[in-house]
């Protein structure tokens, strides 16, 4: 593999040398050429955003997959959240569906919203979906996840913080 005066592989060799073979390797995962031909430039686009060096005995190939490992999880987890929402606007009456451009900007909140939870610990995240979704009181939160109410605060505490921080940071990305 041909390497930079830093010995860092040229992206433009690690590219032609891999991208073949991860574009395969993700369309064996997934069943679908186009959708494969996206996430293997997703993941080259990755190293561009974050540069990686392999010194000679690592194998790049196992880097990348790690990546498209990724972003196929990030990739069913917004199909999935696609189809839930395709399927409740099916269930509304054409009068009452939003303009198209709001149902964009409602699913891609949804998706923000999904990759913030995602990070945040398992059960501060039960306990804000349970409040949030099911509107279950801090003590049914707290029978349910076999914790004391004063817990269930705690990680209501820790869930608004974390979306807030979050929220914040997703702000100051956009501007």
């Amino acid at each position: 593999m041909a390497a930079s005066s830093s010995g860092q592989p040229h992206l433009h060799t690690l590219y032609a040398e891999h991208h073949d073979w991860l574009q395969t390797w993700l369309r064996n995962k997934l069943g679908c050429l186009f959708t494969a031909q996206d996430l293997a430039q997703d993941t080259f686009l990755r190293l561009v955003v974050r540069p990686r060096e392999f010194d000679a005995g690592q194998n790049p190939r196992a880097y990348l997959t790690t990546i498209a490992k990724g972003l196929v999880v990030d990739h069913w987890r917004r199909a999935e959240i696609e189809r839930v929402w395709v399927a409740a606007m099916l269930e509304r009456p054409e009068a009452a569906q939003p303009s198209a451009e709001h149902q964009a900007i409602v699913l891609e909140t949804l998706i923000e919203v999904d990759r913030i939870l995602a990070t945040l610990a398992d059960k501060p995240r039960q306990a804000f979906l349970l409040a949030q979704l099911h509107e279950l009181t801090y003590a049914e939160i707290g029978a349910r996840l076999g914790v004391s109410e004063r817990m269930v605060k705690k990680y209501m505490a820790q869930a608004m913080l974390h979306c807030l921080s979050a929220g914040a940071d997703f702000r100051a990305a956009l501007a």
